[in-house]
């Protein structure tokens, strides 16, 4: 068994790895030719200030007097130059914003991987293309464009990285210190004659990363006071620093400015999924190149925020994220980034007609080399006879559109040149992504053959071995046919041979080989299957139907729940109601209606507003009275058994109750401090690192009995957790760990009531490692439902205070008792561990259930990884690769989300089991397990 559980981890890494490798790879590819317009550009050199974290509506909207936050900006959409919304592709997060704005392309989220911050791939840009680039920020964006450039071209100043932190005093000293050094640096450059003469050159960058705004949007969201009035410090930060380059240069007119953002922000103070305030962006440009303001009486946009901003007289120009980059390289007169997909916004141009044309055909060309380089890598590694070009751009397409746009050059037709060049870029990124996706469907077949094929054994295996089900399976010993291990062999080497001669990527290997041994172990068990159809055609055929109906409609539910929330309250309704439809409605009334009561209470928070929206510490502090409250109670009673009762056990109760209440402190006095922008108190952040680290620690001190176990773990597990809370959630471990201690006893009743085992009191049972496997007992029919309570109970602790599946559900602000100092992965941990705490409570009580239940935990949990993996299996159909860039994102988080559920199974059985059985002691020599 160990090594089916071992097999089967393995087998689930691949299949999850699998959707790395088919939908997350890399969309670049090298060894194209640079391309430039070969007309003289209209700027010397070029200035791009990014605002990290501003909204566009924030920007371009008057206050509540009328007025502008942004008086220098809004002056420069009116009277002298160009504007819009850049919009954003999820994620939107600053590092994949910053590589669309510099390099132009949408990169894959494998970059997640390195925390944002270093390459996976390395990528051209527009700093590498020009002659100087100097750059001033965070050290978490900067040094990416610099690791990634040749030469020795691009200079970066960065401020430490502590200065990056949530619950400083003000967090617009980030800008002021960007600003300062800008304005140093060129002071500088007057008595440095090598400096001078660089920053005197063309072709040559300048940019300001401005992260107070996002710092102020996090530590106090968009709507306060700090974030709005960083807004203008900005404004006025930007002005004097264009005022600057223009007494700098003398006003030649030879400096271009643009003004962005890498993402917006929700209105609670996160980002990275795909709302408006996350994808509307501001962008004025202005300077030279640049088209000047212009005055319309009438436009048409989807939305209303002209209006809104009063800026409907003013033409708005809308661009992608990446239109940006070739925009800019047109204007200083560099190659376009060779991995770009921008393409060029040419209303944006203050120039000759010739040199839009000439630059949309240059465009074009570089987005067509990729094409051509993508489709000859594909070619050279696929058999010719298999190979399918993508038709709607074949060679003779290409030459005829290039040729034609060439003649409408000579011509001067170049408003035909800019349409015909817009339609040679479309076919060309609709290539890209052909050949993309090229491996897609095989890739795919080969997971959901494998997928089906291990379905099917673990299904067998649990009718093998687990159940009573197959009676009769023959005892005679055949003599063992070499006809199926030789075909498989055969069938093996056949795939390995076609993946050879197409010299495709080890990974491909696995996923084309792995079905080949799990077909051969479901066939080999013929004999299992013989007896198993044989079996169910003895059984009722209307109970048959009536059990899979009632099987696939659970499965639905929980498939539907990943998109739906609200769906959880419809299930935990039907739980509520399940015992008064059977017999336990009779026997356990006082269970009963517990069960009905914490189950309905529970289907309340699916219902609410996703954590982060409207933190209320007040609720925070109400969960941590009512655990307060269930202790005393809790240790009233047990101290009433005096025979069973220690002093050491009380101990550790009060230890845990010491904790609650110093948690309780922590947070109020960090909210108190943070709002006071006081920072992070050094000794409430200690506070906080010893709760996490003693959490899993003191639960190894109490009595190994059910009850005081499980409740022993709920307090360490809710100090911690009351730490990582907002709001609202706080209150949901409590409410489920209520739900599962009942689901521990209405189990218990279930089995009273057929006649398998008799009930016990959960304070005499004794978690123990040292189980008699002789007090198993097999499968029966409803233990598929107890494992469908589990795998419901493991998504309500998925979905219930949040939707996983997108990040911003999840607020930075949970994590400021611990840390406020940008750390990503570290505030990635600790949110982590704050969405699997509900996950352990579930685990430990599903520990209990086995044990009451006098059942394997192999055989559930066998059933648990069946279930789990005909969602995968749904989700796996579910993936999309059409629509918005938030439905395909989402539709493959919901897969990588069941599959790590499955994965993390495995780890979550073992530390139940370690939190549950385990038993360290204060002092003294150590006891057994038992009393």
């Amino acid at each position: 068994m160990l090594l089916f559980f071992t097999l089967g981890l393995l087998i689930h890494f691949v299949f999850f790895a699998s959707i790395f490798d088919i939908y997350f790879t890399s969309p670049l590819v090298h060894g194209m030719t640079p391309q430039f317009t070969p007309l003289p550009p209209p700027a010397r050199r070029l200035v791009l200030f990014v605002a990290d974290g501003l909204r566009a509506d924030t920007l371009y909207e008057l206050d509540e007097n009328g007025t502008s936050r942004a008086p220098f900006i809004r002056n420069i959409i009116m009277h002298e130059g160009s504007w819009g919304i850049s919009h954003t592709r999820v994620p939107t997060e600053s590092r994949p914003g910053h590589v669309a704005l510099i390099a132009g392309f949408y990169e894959d989220v494998s970059a997640v991987a390195k925390g944002w911050k270093e390459n996976p791939v390395e990528f051209d840009s527009l700093f590498n293309e020009s002659k100087y680039t100097w750059s001033w920020g965070s050290p978490d964006i900067l040094p990416m464009f610099a690791k990634g450039a040749s030469g020795d071209h691009v200079y970066t100043y960065s401020y430490d990285a502590k200065r990056e932190d949530f619950g400083a005093q003000d967090a617009t000293k980030l800008d002021t210190w960007v600003f300062d050094n800008v304005k140093d640096f060129f002071h500088h450059a007057r008595n440095n004659q090598s400096l001078f003469s660089k920053i005197n050159e063309e072709k040559i960058v300048f940019f300001l990363h401005l992260l107070g705004i996002d710092t102020n949007g996090h530590a106090h969201r968009p709507s306060s006071r700090d974030y709005k009035d960083n807004i203008k410090k900005v404004d006025d930060g930007v002005k004097e620093i264009v005022s600057m380059f223009n007494h700098f240069y003398g006003n030649d007119g030879k400096t271009t400015f643009i003004f962005t953002s890498d993402h917006g922000m929700t209105d609670w103070g996160s980002h990275g999924a795909g709302h408006p305030s996350e994808t509307l962006t501001p962008l004025v440009t202005w300077g030279a190149g640049i088209n000047y303001p212009q005055r319309v009486s009438a436009q048409q946009f989807d939305d209303s925020f002209l209006k809104e901003w009063r800026l409907e007289n003013w033409k708005r120009l809308d661009v992608n994220q990446a239109d940006i980059a070739p925009l800019m390289t047109s204007l200083i007169g560099v190659p376009f980034p060779l991995n770009s997909v921008g393409i060029l916004p040419v209303d944006y141009l203050n120039n000759t007609d010739l040199f839009k044309a000439e630059s949309m055909f240059t465009n074009a060309v570089q987005i067509l080399e990729q094409f051509k380089v993508k489709m000859t890598q594909k070619k050279e590694v696929t058999l010719p006879f298999l190979f399918t070009p993508f038709k709607l751009l074949s060679d003779s397409k290409q030459f005829n559109i290039l040729r034609k746009a060439r003649s409408y050059i000579k011509h001067r037709k170049f408003d035909e040149v800019v349409s015909l060049c817009k339609e040679l870029i479309h076919l060309a990124l609709k290539g890209l992504s052909y050949y993309h996706t090229y491996d897609r469907f095989f890739l795919g077949i080969n997971v959901v053959i494998g997928f089906v094929g291990w379905i099917s054994y673990a299904s067998l295996l649990i009718m093998k071995s687990h159940s009573n089900l197959i009676k009769a399976v023959s005892k005679e010993v055949k003599k063992p046919s070499h006809l199926l291990p030789c075909s498989f062999v055969a069938i093996g080497i056949l795939v390995a041979f076609f993946l050879l001669i197409q010299a495709c990527p080890w990974t491909y290997y696995v996923y084309g080989l792995l079905p080949v041994p799990i077909w051969y172990a479901v066939l080999r068990e013929c004999q299992v299957i013989q007896d198993l159809v044989t079996s169910l055609l003895t059984y009722p055929l209307s109970h048959f139907v009536g059990y899979l109906l009632v099987f696939t409609l659970g499965i639905e539910v929980l498939v539907l729940s990943f998109f739906y929330r609200y769906m959880l309250t419809a299930g935990l309704t039907a739980f509520a109601v399940w015992p008064f439809l059977t017999r336990l409605w009779t026997r356990a009334k006082v269970t009963s209606l517990s069960w009905a009561f914490f189950s309905v209470l529970l289907a309340v928070f699916p219902l609410m507003p996703v954590v982060g929206r409207k933190p209320d510490i007040s609720l925070v502090m109400g969960a941590g009275l009512l655990v307060l409250l269930l202790s005393l109670c809790v240790v009233t009673c047990l101290m009433k058994r005096k025979d069973s009762f220690r002093k050491e056990e009380l101990l550790v109760h009060l230890l845990q109750v010491l904790s609650t209440v110093l948690s309780m402190y922590v947070v109020y006095s960090t909210q108190s401090s943070l709002l006071r922008k006081q920072g992070l108190p050094l000794m409430n952040q200690i506070i906080s690192w010893a709760t996490l680290a003693s959490s899993l620690v003191v639960p190894l001190l109490s009595s190994p009995a059910v009850f005081q176990r499980l409740f022993s773990i709920l307090l360490s597990l809710m100090s911690t957790y009351l730490l990582l809370s907002t709001g609202y959630e706080a209150v949901f471990p409590l409410v489920l760990s209520c739900l599962m201690f009942v689901w521990i006893n209405i189990e218990q009743e279930t089995l009273q009531q057929s006649g398998v085992c008799c009930k016990q009191k959960l304070t005499s049972i004794q978690f123990s490692y040292n189980t008699d496997i002789t007090q198993f007992r097999q499968l029966y029919l409803d233990d598929i439902r107890r494992a469908f309570f589990l795998v419901f109970f493991l998504v309500t602790a998925f979905f219930g205070t949040g939707n996983i599946a997108s990040i911003n559900s999840f607020d930075l602000a949970s994590v400021y008792c611990f840390l406020t100092v940008f750390s990503p992965f570290m505030m990635g941990a600790l949110m982590m561990w704050k969405i699997l705490i509900p996950f352990v409570l579930v685990m430990c009580a599903f520990e209990a259930v086995q044990l009451t239940t006098q059942l394997s935990s192999k055989s559930l949990f066998l059933i648990v990884l069946v279930i789990s993996d005909i969602m995968a299996l749904h989700f796996f159909f579910l993936v999309k690769d059409y629509g918005s860039w938030l439905d395909i994102g989402t539709s493959i988080s919901h897969y990588v989300i069941v599959m790590s559920m499955t994965i993390f199974l495995v780890f979550l059985n073992g530390l139940a089991q370690l939190l549950t059985t385990k038993k360290l002691r204060l002092c003294g020599k150590p006891k057994s397990h038992f009393m």
